[in-house]
Order: C-alpha cells, then structure tokens, then sequence
C-alpha cells in the first residue's frame, strides 16, 4: 500500500458514497481511516439495492460499500449517546482530520460540530461534504449527487442527446466519486498548510461546486457569449470540424476522432483510412474538408468506418498520429492494455472470500499502484481502536450492553 499518509489519522463520521470515497483515497495513500457506524444500522450503504441489484444478496459482492470504503476500519459507536460521544472527542484527540457529511442541524444535535470537536483537539482539520455547500437557504438541506451533482449542477441536462428533450439518465455514484476526489485533494492542500504554518483549516466541498467545477467550459461559455444552451456534439463529427465526433462500425459499434488540429492529421488520417483518394479530391483540397465540404467529408468517413468492424479499426488506426479512442464498454476495461500496464484495476478480497476488482485512486506516486484493501465489515475493528485508547475490557463490556457501541 502506497504510504505517502503514513502517520495521519482519519476520522469518519460519514455514510453513503460522497464523503467516504474521499476516505477511500486518503487509506489508499496509507492514512488510518477510522469510520463511525451507528451500532445497529451501520452506514445505510450496507443494505441499499442498487439498479435492482441487493448488495451482498446470493453471495455477491457488496460492492456499493467495498469502493468507498477500502482500507479504513469500522468502529460502531452510538454518537447520540453520552457514551458514545465521549468516544468520539477521544478519537477526535487523536486525529488529524474530521471528515463528516452529516447536516448542520444533526452536526449540532449530536455536538460533532466544528467547536465542539476542536474543543478537544484544536489542531483537527475539520472537513465537511455538502449537497449545495455551507450558505446561503439550502445549506442545511440534504443532497444526493442525482439531485444536487447531476439535476441541480447542470450535468445531466448538458449531457442529453440533441435528439431528446429527456435529461441523461445518471450512472450510480458518478458525482459522488468525483466529488470525493475533490475532497481529498482539499485535505492533502489542508494538511500541507497546517504543516507549513500550524493553522488547521475548516474545509467545504459540495456536489452542486464540483459538479460546477466540471462543467467550466458550459457554463463560461453560456456567459460570455449570453447563449441560452449550450453546443450538443452530433454523432459522427461536430462542426466545425470531421475530425471530432463519433461514428459507427459495421459492428455497430463506434471509434471517436479527437484531432482538434485536424489540418495537421487529415493526411495521414485518411491514409490510415484507406482512403488516400480523399486526398486528390477537389471538394477537399486545399483544407476544404474544413470549409464548405466539411459535409461531405463527413459522409465520407461515416461510410468508411461503416465498413469495418471495430477491431479492424483498432489495428488500423494504432499507428495514427492524431488522438482517437475505441468507444468501450465497461467490461472492455478489464482487458485494456493501458489499464493493465499501469494497475489502474486492483485484486481485494472481501471478508467472505470473494475475490473481485476495485479500481485505485488515479493520483499514483513514483508510477506505483496502490494495493488496496477490502471494507471492512460493520464494527469490525471497535474493539482494538478502543482498546488503542486505553480502553479496559471490562469498560468496553459495559459500553457494549449499554448500547453505546457494538
């Protein structure tokens, strides 16, 4: 396991997949990521069916807990209890970061907010995640990345095809991932200040920003030039140039043409193409092929790469110079030469023996892929991170019947 975090110690009070994916990276980079559970319902996570599917159910994998959980351990606390919030001030003694998505008002309900944790540990950087952030009328309302990432930051209406008025349907967790990307990077620029001038800083990411954050091109775009929409790619080339775009195989599958420069690459282009007859047409001389038959250019090429398969066409495109890409299905990324070379897919075992693949966080150090560890399971380590506090056996027997831990 990569331990540039090696010493910091992480504490989660977190549930879904935004805020703790953002502890996923931190224990892929070697921190000791603590995470709080409720005692008896754990991080709901645990038991939500996703896209029809029951995580855990039939000897599956769980893998809506497994991704944003890897690496940390699971400590099952009761917060709402005097008990148990004593437990957490002691963690929270020991710490370098406190990382929670909970809202404003159970923040202060339960007495895990800012003052109340850096009155035990002043030196804490306190770290929240937020729906639409920390102002303004909606700060204390909830937010998942369907509705504040992907509906309320733009995403899935600019994504939608030209062809529909429908916005583009969501794929799981894909704000939530992003976003706990983002927050990570917050707490690695917190930590180097506090090691630089010893202030320890209070640190807010949203999904509505991040989602934003994506989005800059649309959104500065629509407001420099006063557009009231924003400009959808067409299938197979998007003006003003045929070398950018889509276009579909014989197996009705599709390459993407990303030559931005496209004068520069349209020799060597259609020679890859097979089409160096392209070359002495006069629709495209001289640039043309830019101009006024950029039309016809187009057709062209869709008729082309409709006349071979997809793997033809990666054979014959792999010594192109300009950038292109086969459009892949998910499963094809388990075979991707790339992916392979650099271990962006990693082998874990979760706790019943399952053997399955998560992907690593894409920041790598000296060109090493982390080696990743499996969720642990509900409460697993409440136990030993007690008994690390200086916890007796018998005081953690009598937590356990009072009901403030597992």
């Amino acid at each position: 396991m990569t331990d540039i975090l090696s010493g910091v110690r992480v504490l989660e009070v977190a549930f879904w997949t935004f805020v703790p994916s953002a502890g996923a990276i931190l224990a892929d980079w070697g921190a000791d990521v603590i995470k709080i559970e409720h005692p008896e319902t754990g991080d709901p996570q645990r038991g939500l069916a996703t896209m029809g599917v029951m995580p855990g159910g039939m000897g599956a994998v769980n893998f809506m807990i497994e991704f944003p959980n890897r690496g940390k351990r699971s400590v099952a606390i009761n917060v709402n209890t005097d008990e148990g919030r004593e437990l957490i001030y002691k963690l929270a003694k020991t710490a370098d970061v406190f990382l929670t998505s909970f809202l404003p008002d159970a923040r202060k309900r339960m007495k895990i907010d800012v003052e109340d944790i850096r009155a035990q540990n002043p030196d804490i950087i306190y770290v929240r995640g937020h729906g639409q952030g920390s102002k303004g009328p909606d700060a204390g309302k909830g937010g998942y990345d369907g509705a504040s990432f992907w509906s309320r930051g733009g995403v899935g209406d600019t994504l939608r095809s030209p062809l529909s008025p429908e916005p583009a349907g969501m794929r799981p967790a894909i704000g939530d991932v992003m976003g706990g990307l983002t927050i990570a990077g917050g707490i690695a620029a917190a930590l180097y200040h506090r090691e630089k001038t010893g202030v320890a800083k209070l640190v807010d990411i949203s999904l509505l920003g991040t989602a934003m954050w994506q989005l800059q091109p649309d959104i500065v775009m629509t407001g420099v030039m006063g557009m009231d929409d924003v400009f959808r790619m067409a299938p197979g080339g998007a003006a003003p140039n045929p070398l950018v775009g889509n276009y579909r195989t014989q197996d009705d599958r599709y390459v993407f043409l990303n030559m931005m420069q496209a004068a520069k690459f349209w020799v060597d282009f259609v020679t890859h193409l097979g089409r160096t007859d392209l070359l002495e047409d006069p629709r495209f001389t001289d640039g043309k092929f830019l101009t006024e038959g950029k039309d016809a250019a187009i057709e062209e090429i869709k008729a082309t790469f409709a006349s071979a398969p997809l793997n033809e066409w990666r054979e014959r495109l792999a010594t192109m110079e300009g950038v292109w890409a086969p459009v892949q299905r998910v499963p094809e990324l388990y075979d991707d030469v790339q992916v392979l070379a650099n271990g962006y897919l990693r082998d874990v075992t979760d706790s019943a023996g399952h053997d399955f693949k998560l992907v690593g966080a894409p920041v790598q150090f000296d060109e090493q892929p982390h080696d990743l560890k499996r969720a642990p399971d509900h409460g697993e380590h409440t136990d030993a991170v007690l008994e690390e506090l200086g916890l007796t056996w018998d005081e953690i027997m009598a937590l356990k019947v009072s009901g403030a831990i597992l």
